[in-house]
């Protein structure tokens, strides 16, 4: 798995995602639309979601927790090294 895009928002855009970022698995698969989001407790990553027709947010993406895991390490490693 490796990022493919790395897409950094200006910090002064007032929400809290500080980057957009692309995957392509091993298998050659693009997913597209994850997140890096700055939360009270530092930075995280989001799988991509859709609104609802209750207005709440369901990611489109489930990851299992320890690929999630190494995936966050490696996005956020990619983020600090392009951050600029």
């Amino acid at each position: 798995m490796k990022v493919v895009r790395m897409n950094h928002l200006k910090s002064n855009s007032g929400g809290k995602t500080a980057a957009f970022f692309d995957i392509q698995t091993d298998d050659g698969i693009i997913i597209k639309g994850f997140r890096i989001v700055n939360g009270s407790n530092g930075l995280f990553i989001s799988a991509p979601d859709e609104k609802g027709k209750d207005g709440k947010y369901y990611e489109t993406v489930t990851l299992p927790k320890e690929m999630k895991n190494d995936l966050e390490k490696l996005a956020l490693e990619e983020y600090n090294k392009t951050k600029g």
